[in-house]
């Protein structure tokens, strides 16, 4: 039985990242498929596919490389873990490596990027942060 589905999602795509794997296939769910969307948008990979596999579909996520095959993620950090949850308001969201990286933050407005949690001045469950 697997406790944090968010930390097993950042940690394959860690995996495949660090042995050049071009995708990585995880059991999809709602959180994971809107931090996939988020990681999409922000050029963190390079897309996602939902399958409709039975009786649990799966998540395709495409690996991005830069020119030298160094991955464009250079780290993924879980943040607030099942043991250990982290609410921050809009206001206390914190900046990755001065702008540069994002944090994914669930939200009652949804799963969003800490700059839009600030921009539409909603907190939430910060869950992991990626640069």
């Amino acid at each position: 039985m697997m406790t944090d589905p968010v930390a097993d999602l950042l940690t394959r795509i860690r995996n495949a990242s660090a042995s050049q794997h071009r995708r990585v296939v995880v059991p999809n769910s709602k959180v994971k498929a809107a931090m996939a969307r988020i990681l999409a948008q922000e050029g963190f990979i390079a897309g996602y596919n939902i399958t409709d596999d039975q009786p649990q579909p799966n998540l395709i996520l495409g690996l991005k490389y830069t020119g030298k095959a160094r991955p464009v993620i250079t780290n993924l950090e879980r943040v607030s873990k099942p043991g250990r949850r982290v609410y921050v308001g809009y206001r206390e969201i914190p900046w990755v490596r001065s702008g540069l990286g994002i944090n994914i933050v669930s939200t009652p407005k949804g799963v969003m990027t800490g700059r839009q949690a600030r921009k539409e001045q909603v907190g939430g469950e910060l869950l992991c942060n990626v640069w």
